[in-house]
């Protein structure tokens, strides 16, 4: 089972950009927002894991 842990960089409209945090990487991954929780804003942290993205307190 993988976890990946991320940021949200930026939000345009139906989808947002994320970094990778647990990783020396400046690669983008572009998300759908409908797979993201409703709550993110930009500097969200992000866990994902079993496909679902969780965010950290």
């Amino acid at each position: 089972m993988n976890t990946f842990y991320y940021e949200v960089v930026s939000i345009d409209g139906d989808y947002a950009n994320l970094k990778r945090t647990d990783v020396e990487s400046e690669e983008l991954k572009l998300v759908a927002r409908a797979l993201l929780p409703a709550e993110i804003t930009e500097g969200t942290k992000l866990k994902y894991e079993l496909m679902q993205y969780e965010i950290l307190p």
